[in-house]
């Protein structure tokens, strides 16, 4: 895809919901956009608050991709400046690529925003590193299968957990206790887990808990979406420190 100054349909990470955690990009695309389309179901209304007045907004909960994309195409032909919220990081579980096929078989241009992505509020609320030093190097971001679209065979959750790795799952807090379960064969009755529901929103809850007891804090919650679950080690802020930073690392002075 060449970028060009002629886009008129705009993918924008609306962050995980509070107006203030949405990036000075995705702000003044708001503020000149002529449409916006945006998730009802994951956004706090406040982040509309970016929009021009007069701006026409379009809460996509109730649409298909059809009508999203129809929504997109005819706003485009009208010569209309279009953003099409996403919530969190549009990198992740939003859709974009099938979305922007489409706009691609339809001719019309589009461009992608990034977003602070949900895990990273998570993370943030409860103030821990996901890769912490001679504990956990990586982060699976991951969900779970239910009511949605089938996971590739080689995703399975077992295989993810066979690293150890900091897990983040997406799409699963209905399925919490059976998660827990599979999972505690690797990690350990004991590990560390945090739930977050609805990060940095009206309503924002956080559940902080193991493997053994977070299914039964989730369903005393009554959480049933818009939550993410991060499973780790690394949540125990215990282990290495970085050899980036080690007091016997050598260091070059480089001219300035």
């Amino acid at each position: 895809m060449e970028l060009e100054q002629a886009m008129t349909v705009h993918f924008v990470g609306a962050g995980p919901g509070a107006a203030d955690l949405i990036t000075l990009r995705a702000a003044a695309r708001l503020a000149s956009a002529d449409v916006v389309l945006y998730p009802g179901t994951y956004l706090d209304d406040a982040v509309l608050a970016h929009c021009r007045e007069g701006a026409r907004l379009v809460d996509t909960q109730d649409l298909d991709l059809d009508g999203i994309v129809a929504e997109l195409v005819g706003a485009h032909g009208a010569g209309l400046d279009v953003v099409r919220l996403t919530s969190g990081d549009p990198s992740v579980y939003s859709a974009v690529a099938e979305q922007t096929r489409r706009l691609d078989d339809a001719g019309v241009p589009w461009d992608v925003t990034p977003g602070v992505p949900a895990y990273a509020a998570a993370a943030a609320l409860v103030g821990r590193e996901l890769t912490v030093p001679l504990v956990s190097q990586s982060v699976v971001l991951t969900r779970t299968q239910a009511r949605s679209t089938a996971m590739p065979e080689t995703e399975s959750l077992a295989a993810f957990a066979a690293t150890r790795a900091t897990l983040v799952l997406h799409l699963a807090i209905t399925r919490t206790r059976e998660l827990m379960a599979e999972l505690e064969g690797e990690y350990g009755a004991d590990c560390p887990v945090v739930v977050v529901h609805r990060a940095s929103q009206p309503g924002e809850q956080v559940l902080v808990g193991t493997v053994a007891d977070i299914a039964d804090q989730v369903e005393a919650a009554g959480l049933r979406q818009a939550a993410v679950i991060l499973v780790g080690r690394a949540l125990a802020r215990d282990g290495g420190e970085s050899w980036l930073y080690a007091g016997s690392r050598r260091r070059e002075i480089r001219p300035v």
